[in-house]
């Protein structure tokens, strides 16, 4: 008995679904309005607009999403539809005629990023994202909430190739950023920040200086040194003077040690983390 062999590809091409095609749905202009005057099509489908009347027809969408030529009798005119939604629409011409489509599709969508979560004073951090409509030119717009404010717009961008964005950013404490794209909102991201904090020697002293927007004047930080096991350990608790500094003398010590500062988060106050400074090598021989 005979086998009967049929490809794989030609069973796997009869197994799947046709890909979707497509449509251009029809819309007449008369006289008394558009028929039909309300529609529903899929993302990526084409209206096209034939003018059935005597006299001239302007389409404009009321947001703006696409504006026809004057359309004269006889003539037509044609639009893709990529992104869902719903538009209203009206005859610029005649502005009592007006008409609604329906857009079927996924929402529009923003997404957001942060490079980096956690930074020092002074550091900067870099927001980036994208629109779903991939398209270049799109307004995006950035908004801020630093610790304990309101709600705040800080720029005004225009996407690039594939609809995505970056803004560099300085936040100066814990701040919540947003994008906005026309309706919809992106998810929120978060720049936590720790007070700078450093360390520095002169030939006899040493001198702790912690920089934010706020004074750290009668808060605490703590001197601590590099164990042999490999922990930082406190030595010392140091209360910062009105500069929000301190000068100090380490503890004389014989061989070669690493000290830093560090200030705890109940110290550096709501809306920062806590921080530590570099570290500083102290060789004493006796």
């Amino acid at each position: 008995m005979r086998r009967l062999l049929i490809p794989i590809a030609a069973v796997l091409a009869l197994a799947l679904p046709a890909p979707s095609l497509a449509a251009t749905v029809q819309i007449k202009i008369i006289a008394t309005g558009f028929s039909p005057k309300t529609v529903t099509i899929d993302q990526g489908d084409t209206i096209r607009w034939t003018n059935d009347d005597k006299i001239n027809h302007q389409l404009v969408a009321n947001n703006g999403a696409f504006a026809s030529a004057i359309i004269r009798p006889g003539g037509t005119y044609s639009f893709t539809f990529n992104t869902a939604g719903k538009i209203n629409y009206h005859d610029a011409l005649h502005p009592t005629l007006t008409g609604t489509i329906t857009v079927k599709g996924p929402p529009p969508q923003i997404s957001l990023a942060a490079s980096v979560p956690i930074i020092t004073y002074g550091d900067q951090t870099t927001l980036a994202g994208s629109v779903s409509s991939q398209k270049a030119n799109e307004v995006v717009l950035i908004l801020a909430q630093p610790y304990g404010q309101s709600v705040q717009q800080i720029a005004t961008l225009m996407t690039g190739t594939g609809g995505t964005f970056t803004y560099t950013t300085s936040p100066t404490l814990l701040t919540s950023y947003s994008a906005k794209w026309k309706t919809t909102t992106s998810q929120t991201v978060t720049a936590q920040v720790r007070p700078k904090l450093t360390l520095s020697r002169t030939s006899t002293r040493f001198i702790a200086k912690v920089s934010a927007p706020r004074s750290y004047a009668g808060r605490f930080v703590y001197l601590q040194r590099h164990s042999s096991f490999g922990q930082w350990v406190t030595v010392e608790k140091l209360k910062l003077g009105p500069n929000s500094g301190r000068i100090f003398k380490v503890p004389h010590l014989k061989g070669t040690f690493s000290y830093r500062m560090y200030m705890t988060t109940n110290q550096a106050g709501t809306g920062y983390l806590d921080s530590s400074s570099n570290a500083v090598k102290v060789r004493f021989r006796r």
